[in-house]
């Protein structure tokens, strides 16, 4: 017997659990080859209401995205790799996020975790990104450590505390109710 969605498909709330629990199914660049490293162990998630420290991140089209530039404003921290199907899917809502409220006080700031930059920098050309994005390289995340899973999701509210954290891929209306947080 052949299992099947109800008649009105799955609602939100079993979506969001199914793409988290599917989020660390996807085969990571590390485990392609003999010839690439580990990854390094996964941080938990951080909790609600710890504050987020954030740290200089070189931009992958130029420039440096500086923790003065967040100063009073909403930042969501958006974890992504170029090969990742679910990030595919979540990346053009970031997008919008940050295209339609950063004139509101919002920052993205994305962490690709492409091994090679140039994968990340042409993914973003050919989706016509453009929210701040940096490679996570290990001076970042001795500040900013990747939880475990992909997309990973993390808003840090106006006074610098964790508002919301989440692992898997985000929908829409989840993406959009970031803005809440301004």
């Amino acid at each position: 017997m052949t299992p099947r969605c109800p008649p009105g498909g799955l609602d939100a709330a079993r979506r969001r659990w199914l793409a988290g629990a599917l989020a660390g199914c996807a085969g990571p660049v590390w485990a392609q080859g003999p010839a690439a490293a580990p990854p390094p162990l996964a941080a938990p998630l951080p909790s609600l209401g710890s504050v987020l420290p954030l740290t200089d991140v070189p931009l992958l089209e130029g420039g440096v995205f500086r923790p003065a530039q967040a100063q009073g404003q909403v930042v969501v921290v958006y974890y992504w790799a170029s090969w990742c199907p679910f990030c595919v899917q979540q990346t053009p809502w970031m997008e919008k996020l940050w295209q339609t409220q950063r004139q509101h006080g919002l920052v993205v700031l994305g962490l690709s975790i492409d091994t090679q930059a140039a994968d990340a920098i042409a993914y973003r050309a050919r989706k016509g990104d453009t929210f701040p994005c940096g490679l996570l390289t290990g001076e970042v995340a001795r500040v900013l450590p990747k939880p475990k899973g992909l997309p990973v999701t993390i808003a840090r509210g106006r006074d610098g505390r964790v508002v919301a954290a989440e692992t898997g891929q985000r929908f829409p209306e989840d993406v959009e109710a970031l803005a809440r947080f301004l």
